[in-house]
């Protein structure tokens, strides 16, 4: 069989790298409690929100729901409101991670009784039930809306978008966060990252303006605080909650990367329920109230769907008292009919609303608490949701700061949509970005809890219950951590809790669920000390890992053994050396002898750049210690594992450095373990400088070294919060939504198909009467065609409704092929005169030329006669296939096919056209020749010397320059050699003209 050439085969591979190539935008979906905005960055494209399919910046988050129709946005919120309110739902993204008993749900219930909520007998979590078959849980409202954005984005961008960033709450526990991933994942998006709204907001004021590498993308973000060390505190209120932040932007040094700009999340308040719904649903129960003192005998109360009216008043009437003192409030037909119209002052809505605006300083002392800090030490305090516009808010806030006024220099809805299309690109591979290291920071601490059973003085036996901090509060992510058990040979389980939250009110404790996150059960520690009981244990070890989403993650766990071994006394292969040399060049270290187990290179690799981390971090908050007591009794440690400072640029969350907080690491009381704890997590740094003498040393007898193996353990999780959903619960659920999908896509091309026919059955009824269709027609056509039209327009009517898109289709394709003749006859008769005159004007142009060409004097002629009369042939039979052509379709009917057709008559035009161009472009590529020239051969007026000059003179248009071109006119089609007759001459001044007089023309 013959081989393919190299070259083939690499255009193989290129077009298969371009087949599977991914999608290179990337968006972000910020979503509200109410609404949602998106953006998209690509290629060529800035930063930039995507407009929904009523070119509005922002999109209701609202699923409506009923039989077989599904709408979202503003149109679902209409329909919600006055068709079918029970099924419109809003606001579900506060019962994500939330079980049955949870008092946020009972909240819900209160707020929009018309609902239905029944218990996941599986998870113990809430489903929306809208009949005995159907029902949807949380997750899968979510991602029906983040599948819709997703929509929005790739028609805004008008290509598919994978990479999405995702916002969040910063309250979101663990159980919530994995919630919005599950519904991500139903959606078919895959999230780079999901990150907290406050620190979205902030990567968004922090600089000024940022480049993209890629391309000629500049991405524009606003208002740039001078980078010295500043203190700002973000106020965000929004729909459904509150959410206060204290952020430090300051500049730090890296080694490779130099000074970059940093925002450091320092500290955190919120209040779960303080919203702009609340406000919204006490001036509903306002107006409900007015319209039953107006008619005493009704009670609009019972009656959700003017309840749903009153609510979409309440939140006009909100903005509307934003600006002024006080306003009118109107329903047409409320309730059976009856108009509502009442005056409401900002005065009565401030009195309705007094306990919430006093909750509105609470975040504020939460944030400075947990930051450690006083308002003294905050340089700006910016505004940021639409509840913030409300003025009472803006007073009480003001009040509760000190400052001389509040920050409004921030788009309020947009800032954390476009701070997280900025991360969303920054860790996206397709683009590379100015860095800007964000640290981000862990609301609630996160321990390890175990028993172990221990000798009291007496030597009786008990059990202890030891406790240790795995995330502080405050705590920067992504990090990983390792915690060590050093007392345990066999196998054991413990307990991943939150921490210490009395910092919550009792009743943020009760929303805020179980405080026990995960049940671990260690198998095969037993058997890996008795497989390697010649070997000294160092513990297990158990990583773990949070990451840029804020999840934590138990990524494996290790039990740990170390051994003595000695070195070979042959010297190493020169190979040998030259390997181990440019390892340690990058931090590879020393050779290390391998064995059937050893697996430690990822684990010393961690360790080590955990040491060198701590020891470049500066400053830092002071950490909570573990107590002496634990302490001695487990010889337990804790290991802050943080990514280098110096990872690429388009991985900004990787590249931070993480702090090194006291009391995470448990220190063993004896000193001698310590050191050699320390000898073992430094082989790499001392093995570059000892490069130099290795070599001589080698040689000699050396010191036995440490050799460590690992020993996988298997493990079992236990989620003991909110039970996530199981890989066939997530298949059947994103089956459900792609069925869902698919059919709304049925729906609008039925309705697409039922629409073209309508327009097309009522478009050509009208046709039929106008003059030019009834002058190419006769009356049996008109009469055949109106009767079909006819018998369509009353199927649509009696059957059409019920009919499936293939039969429409079909009808629609039936009649066009009845009317095609009669559009075509119309068409072509529209298109006579424009072609026919350009055919005239040509023709014109083209006798003149030739007139002209065979007017120039011999001694300068450049065209010879085989061209000319080429030429001439072509205008002669063009001229006549148009009298020939047109007296023949004049005794033609104009309801006959006409044999003038405008494509015959656009090829004839090209075809002379192209007859002149050629003649052009010789005239253009000749060469005038010079006066001297024509003065020296005047003696010599034989046919040679004026073969000699023509071939000295002319210069074929495939190798000569244009020279004293009059226009910069490309020429079609270069003459052949071939062709030039022995006793032409160059260009003169007469065929200048004639070339200048036919570009004008």
């Amino acid at each position: 069989m013959a081989r393919a050439p190299c070259w083939a085969l690499g255009w193989l591979l290129l077009a298969c790298l371009l087949l599977r190539a991914e999608p290179l935008a990337v968006m972000s979906v910020d979503v509200g409690s109410e609404s949602m905005k998106i953006a998209i960055v690509k290629p060529g494209v800035p930063m930039e929100i995507v407009l929904n399919k009523e070119s509005r910046r922002k999109t209701p988050v609202a699923v409506a729901l009923k039989e077989n129709e599904r709408l979202f946005g503003d149109i679902s919120k209409l329909r919600g409101s006055f068709i079918s309110c029970p099924v419109a739902f809003r606001y579900f993204q506060d019962l994500l991670g939330k079980q049955i008993n949870n008092p946020q749900v009972a909240l819900y219930r209160t707020r929009f009784p018309e609902h239905e909520l029944v218990e996941d007998e599986k998870r113990q979590t809430v489903i929306f039930k809208l009949s005995q078959t159907v029902q949807y849980s949380p997750e899968e409202m979510l991602g029906m809306v983040l599948n819709y954005s997703r929509g929005l984005a790739e028609e805004f961008a008008e290509q598919p978008i994978k990479d999405a960033v995702i916002t969040v709450p910063a309250y979101f526990n663990q159980a919530e966060r994995r919630a919005v991933l599950h519904a991500a994942r139903m959606a078919d998006l895959k999230v780079l990252q999901l990150i907290n709204d406050n620190t979205a907001v902030a990567l968004n004021y922090g600089p000024r303006v940022l480049s993209l590498f890629m391309g000629d993308i500049q991405v524009f973000l606003l208002h740039r605080p001078s980078f010295s060390f500043q203190n700002i505190m973000f106020y965000d209120m929004g729909a459904g909650s509150t959410v206060c932040t204290i952020v430090t932007y300051q500049t730090v040094k890296t080694k490779d990367s130099g000074t970059q700009p940093q925002l450091q999340i320092q500290g955190i308040g919120f209040d779960r329920t303080l919203g702009g719904i609340e406000m919204e649903l006490r001036l509903r129960d306002y107006l409900a109230k007015l319209f039953n003192d107006q008619h005493p005998s009704k009670d609009v109360r019972k009656n959700p769907r003017a309840m749903a009216k009153l609510l979409k008043e309440a939140n006009r009437l909100k903005t509307v008292l934003s600006a002024n003192a006080d306003h009118v409030a109107q329903i047409e037909g409320l309730l059976d009919d009856i108009d509502f119209k009442a005056k409401v002052s900002r005065q009565e809505f401030e009195d309705l609303c007094s306990d919430l605006f006093q909750r509105v300083p609470g975040p504020v002392q939460q944030a400075l608490s947990s930051a450690e800090m006083k308002l003294d030490g905050i340089d700006q305090v910016i505004l940021v949701g639409g509840a913030t516009r409300v003025p009472k808010v803006q007073e009480v806030l003001l009040k509760a700061v000190g400052k001389e006024e509040l920050g409004k220099n921030i788009n309020a809805d947009e800032a954390a949509a476009m701070g997280a299309v900025y991360q969303a690109a920054a860790l996206s591979k397709a683009f590379k970005v100015k860095p800007f290291v964000v640290r981000d920071a862990a609301m609630f601490p996160i321990q390890v809890e175990f028993t172990r059973e221990v000798e009291e003085d007496d030597k009786s036996k008990s059990l202890k219950h030891n406790k240790r901090i795995l995330f502080q509060r405050m705590a920067p992510y992504p990090q990983r951590k390792v915690i060590t058990f050093n007392r345990y040979t066999d196998d054991f389980e413990f307990y991943v809790n939150y921490g210490d939250l009395s910092f919550l009110n009792q009743d943020d404790l009760r929303i805020f669920g179980s405080l026990n996150l995960t049940t671990v059960r260690l198998k095969g520690v037993g058997d890996s000390f008795k497989k390697h009981s010649d070997y000294e244990s160092k513990g297990i070890k158990a990583h773990f890992n949070m990451d840029e989403s804020g999840v934590l993650s138990l990524d494996r766990v290790e039990s740990v053994f170390e051994t003595l071994v000695e070195d070979k006394l042959e010297e190493e292969s020169t190979l040998t050396k030259l390997g181990n040399t440019i390892s340690s060049l990058f931090g590879g270290g020393g050779h290390t002898p391998e064995t059937g187990e050893n697996l430690t290179d990822s684990v010393q690799e961690e360790e080590e750049s955990l040491a060198e981390t701590a020891k470049e971090e500066q400053g830092g908050k002071q950490g909570q210690k573990s107590s002496a007591e634990d302490a001695g009794e487990e010889q337990g440690e804790e290991k802050q594992q943080s990514p280098p400072p110096d990872q690429p640029e388009s991985t900004p969350l990787k590249e931070e450095p993480q702090k090194k907080e006291e009391g995470e690491k448990v220190e063993s009381q004896d000193p001698k373990e310590n050191k050699e704890t320390t000898k073992e997590e430094e082989p790499s740094k001392s093995s570059g400088a000892s490069t130099a003498t290795k070599t001589e040393e080698e040689k000699k007898i050396k010191a036995p070294k440490k050799q460590k193996l690992v020993h996988e353990i298997t493990m079992e999780l236990d989620v003991n919060d909110v039970p996530d959903l199981l890989e066939d619960e997530l298949k059947s659920s994103m089956k459900k939504l792609q069925d869902l999908t698919v059919r709304d896509l049925e729906k609008q091309e039925r309705e697409k198909s039922a629409n073209s026919l309508e327009s097309f059955i009522f478009e050509t009824q009208d046709k039929l009467y106008q003059e030019e269709y009834q002058f190419v027609s006769t009356e049996e056509e008109r009469e055949e065609i109106s009767k079909k039209l006819s018998e369509a327009s009353n199927w649509m009517e009696e059957e059409g409704y019920a009919a499936a898109t293939k039969e429409l289709k079909d009808k629609l394709a039936e009649l066009k092929k009845l009317c095609r003749n009669l559009f075509f006859r119309v068409e072509e008769r529209r298109k006579w005169p424009e072609r026919l005159a350009a055919l005239e004007s040509l023709l014109n142009h083209s006798n003149i030329f030739l007139k002209g060409a065979r007017m120039i004097p011999e001694s300068d002629q450049i065209f010879t006669e085989v061209e000319l009369g080429t030429l001439e042939k072509a205008i002669n039979e063009t001229m006549m296939w148009k009298n020939e052509t047109l007296a023949e379709q004049k005794k033609l009917s104009p309801a006959e096919k006409p044999v003038l057709l405008s494509k015959d008559i656009e090829l004839k035009i090209a075809a002379l056209d192209r007859e002149v161009q050629y003649l052009l472009n010789k005239a253009k590529f000749a060469k005038p020749k010079s006066k001297k020239e024509k003065n020296a051969t005047k003696p010599d007026s034989g046919k040679n010397a004026t073969a000699t000059s023509e071939s000295e003179s002319t210069i074929p248009p495939t190798e000569g320059k244009q020279e004293d071109k009059p226009e910069d006119i490309s020429p079609a089609e270069e003459p052949p050699t071939a062709e030039k007759a022995p006793g032409g001459e160059p260009q003169s001044d007469s065929g200048g003209y004639m070339f200048d007089q036919w570009s004008r023309t």
